[in-house]
């Protein structure tokens, strides 16, 4: 229960992205909008009976608990909450009546009111419209829209790589059935989500099918592909000593020999970003050993730098119109990949091994390839031991609205 000091010191610091302010003879659509946002974003709390100024005018409803929760939650919030609901009272004349709202797991949650379903966000101390692009996220976040299911406009078979296509169904998936014309390879790729076909229209490339197996997905999909960058500093203010935008198929070309399994003919992005970091992240030894050669030596683990990119890769948000940064610096590595962490994931969750994939089909085939850990829990099983083990360090995990960037020290 929150106590009266409590509740003028939250009145006293304003209004901001988890509080809001209102007189209780609003109407039932406008207090629904505000629930509605909080919902959306990360929860909050509504003091009825406060002015935008912080004077406390008090409530005057004698049923307000029941019109809040017969009438604004029953009638215009959907899909249903459960919010948490107290009255605080400051003196004789004055109470306050406090909603609590969680964040909310079904999104994106509306208010429906005239027959119309509005899907409202909150940004900063303002409840406002959900903008297009935001609304595909809530979408996204709430299991309704799998994005990397999207077709990519432009696209066609043309734009895929059918050897490394080939290569998957035969030596990956042990398909012998390989298609044997473009129809049948439109068939065959619409069934397993690389493709989407729409009525009347040739099939398009999906984003998964075109991350996983474009040419050069950049071209389509600008979003798609690594910046690489190393400094020779602790931040960005000096010219870069590397700089270079990574594009092409994510997985590598495979040949199957009945001897060693498979062999890689020719590299994936993942596999060529790699090597391009290895100057950056490895030395050689002072000394030529037997074989007359020097040895080179990772100054970090090389499995928690591959195991940050592919989760980068894995888990981004196709929403997002930036692009995965991987970023050396002298002192560090830092891996920044689009969007918030999700479906109510956090950092702790993360790193005590919980999985969920937000793009389910590219970790799929991922996994398919080794790229991915079989577990799913890479972050707890490989970039924090190797690190400590490696290094003494341990990683930081930065969380927000906008990426999930993972820092790895040099020790």
């Amino acid at each position: 229960m929150m106590t009266k000091t409590e509740l003028l010191e939250l009145i006293a610091n304003g209004e901001n992205s988890g509080v809001e302010f209102k007189r209780d003879d609003l109407r039932p659509e406008q207090l629904a909008k505000e629930i509605v946002a909080f919902a959306n974003f990360q929860g909050g709390r509504i003091l009825l009976g406060v002015e935008d100024d912080g004077t406390i005018s008090g409530v005057q409803r004698e049923d307000l608990k029941q019109w809040i929760m017969d009438t604004v939650f029953g009638r215009y919030v959907h899909p249903m909450i459960t919010p948490f609901y107290e009255e605080v009272k400051i003196d004789d004349q004055h109470r306050v009546a406090v909603i609590r709202v969680s964040q909310g797991t079904t999104k994106p949650y509306v208010v429906r009111n005239n027959d119309r379903e509005d899907i409202y966000i909150r940004l900063e101390s303002t409840s406002r419209i959900a903008p297009r692009e935001q609304q595909a996220r809530l979408y996204q976040l709430g299991g309704m829209l799998q994005v990397e299911l999207l077709p990519v406009s432009g696209s066609s078979l043309a734009n895929l790589s059918q050897d490394r296509l080939r290569n998957y169904l035969f030596s990956i998936m042990g398909d012998k059935d390989i298609p044997v014309d473009d129809a049948a390879w439109c068939e065959r790729l619409c069934e397993l989500g690389f493709m989407n076909e729409s009525s009347g229209d040739p099939p398009v490339c999906t984003i998964a099918g075109l991350v996983l197996f474009g040419h050069h997905p950049r071209r389509l999909l600008p979003q798609a592909g690594i910046r690489w960058m190393a400094f020779e500093g602790e931040d960005k203010r000096y010219r870069a000593l590397d700089d270079r935008r990574f594009d092409g198929p994510l997985v590598a070309l495979r040949g199957t020999f009945p001897d060693d399994g498979s062999e890689i003919m020719e590299n994936g992005l993942l596999d060529n970003l790699i090597e391009a970091m290895r100057p950056f992240v490895s030395e050689e030894a002072d000394e030529i050993d037997t074989s007359m050669r020097r040895e080179r030596s990772w100054l970090y683990p090389i499995e928690a730098i591959r195991e940050s990119i592919v989760n980068a890769v894995a888990h981004r948000d196709w929403t997002r119109y930036e692009e995965i940064e991987v970023v050396r610096y002298a002192n560090r590595i830092e891996v920044l990949s689009p969007g918030a962490l999700w479906n109510s994931m956090t950092v702790k969750k993360m790193i005590t091994g919980r999985r969920s994939a937000r793009n389910p089909l590219i970790v799929d085939v991922l996994r398919d390839y080794g790229y991915v850990d079989a577990r799913g829990m890479g972050v707890r099983k490989k970039i924090i031991p190797l690190l400590r083990e490696r290094n003494g360090t341990e990683p930081d995990f930065d969380a927000t609205e906008d990426y999930l960037k993972v820092v790895m020290y040099k020790g």
